[in-house]
């Protein structure tokens, strides 16, 4: 058994690194925007379903030219997986080599690097979703913001003054116009204007706990998804969401409250695809492997169930991961299990024209990156089970793309004749 294993990964390898295997006959990344009609993204017209990852480190690392290889090394070795979304950080404030060192005061330096991963991630065909700033301190975030304001006299006493501050709130809108109006130095197209940006993300993982009754983060998100639409009308917005429920459906939540509701939240009409997240090991820390097993298979399959029934919006698995950090040797082993109880729920909705529309893994690294490894890190570079199945995926989804594409030919045929 153990010699079959690993002939098939060897034919299976050999043939995810045929240039062009994932391609869709007719099929071009690289000159349509994605857009949504009801519960499907489409390409070109065509039911769009993609296998992807993060890779928060993209710009940073791009904004050091000696460092660009790895930008480049990351988005091919994903290509080689039929990886064709990644997800990363369109922000960095404050603190050392950000993006923005002050409210409208933006590092060159950043921002080319910026503007090389859109340029790289175009030639390996992938799309991105790029996240405008952080819930967390990390990169400066909503704290960095209020901080701003406070140097400009603002009597502000909590994170959370974030969402309702009119200053603060004028310093964000600020930089969403500064970066979807950014001219690439690399290609000359403008942010807002370039379909190698699939989405924009209002916020990494919106939380307001001061408010549990999500009046605050709904108002926020209309006030703020209806501006970036003034801007672009091109691109798809998400908000930002884990996929925490409201008040009304908290018995769906992992024990705690973080202001949100996944439905009324995502019910916003500027906000075109729903997104969810899931780290059981971090929310139910002091439970089994068998109890977050469970969690994870309620939790994935409620939300594909109200992204579809109830919003009626495609829904994206936009960060699942688990650690393998401190854990047995049977650590691979319980993460290939989790990878694919969430590719399998994708790929059940996907095939009978469901809601869910692909998964984005946390997190891909490059070679040489050591220091960033936070015990979620799938390398895929090596030949291992993870890759394995993550590619398995991809193949999987492309072939329901693929016999989409023939049944939409096949009738626009029909309406000719």
């Amino acid at each position: 058994m153990k010699l079959g294993f690993f002939l098939f990964s060897l034919v299976f390898y050999q043939m995810i690194l045929e240039p062009g295997i994932f391609k869709v006959e007719g099929d071009d990344h690289e000159d349509e925007f994605v857009r949504v009609r009801g519960v499907q993204l489409l390409l070109n017209g065509k039911p769009y379903y993609a296998n992807g990852y993060n890779a928060y480190w993209l710009m940073y690392m791009a904004s050091d030219p000696s460092q660009r290889n790895k930008v480049s090394s990351a988005f091919q070795v994903a290509a080689n997986h039929g990886l064709s979304i990644a997800r990363t950080w369109a922000f960095s404030d404050a603190g050392d080599n950000p993006l923005q060192y002050s409210p409208g005061s933006y590092n060159e330096d950043m921002f080319l690097g910026l503007d090389f991963v859109i340029s790289e991630a175009r030639k390996y065909g992938t799309k991105l979703v790029l996240s405008l700033v952080n819930n967390y301190d990390d990169f400066g975030g909503k704290k960095q913001y209020v901080e701003w304001a406070k140097t400009e006299g603002q009597s502000l006493h909590s994170e959370d003054d974030f969402f309702t501050n009119p200053l603060v709130k004028g310093f964000f809108k600020n930089h969403i116009k500064s970066v979807l109006t950014r001219r690439n130095n690399f290609t000359g197209v403008v942010y807002k204007d370039d379909p190698t940006i699939m989405a924009w993300e209002l916020m990494n993982e919106i939380r307001c706990p001061s408010d549990h009754s999500g009046n605050t983060v709904q108002a926020w998100i209309t006030e703020m998804a209806s501006y970036l639409k003034s801007i672009d009308g091109n691109h798809l917005l998400e908000a930002g969401l884990e996929g925490f429920y409201g008040l009304s459906k908290n018995e769906s939540n992992p024990n705690f409250q973080v202001g949100t509701d996944f439905i009324a939240n995502n019910q916003i009409p500027a906000i075109d695809f729903a997104t969810v997240h899931s780290y059981p090991d971090q929310w139910l820390p002091k439970s089994s492997n068998e109890e977050q097993t469970l969690f994870l298979v309620r939790w994935v399959n409620d939300h594909i169930q109200d992204a579809q029934i109830i919003i009626e919006k495609p829904v994206l698995f936009a960060e699942f991961g688990v650690s393998v950090r401190n854990m047995s040797s049977e650590s691979i082993t319980i993460r290939d299990e989790f990878f694919n109880l969430v590719y399998s729920s994708i790929y059940s909705s996907a095939s009978d024209g469901g809601a869910a529309t692909g998964g984005l893994f946390w997190h891909l690294l490059a070679e040489g990156m050591d220091a960033f490894k936070d015990g979620y890190e799938v390398p895929l570079d090596e030949n291992s089970s993870t890759a394995t199945l993550i590619a398995q995926e991809s193949q999987k989804l492309n072939r329901i793309r693929m016999k989409k594409f023939s049944i939409v030919n096949t009738k626009a045929k029909q309406v000719r004749n």
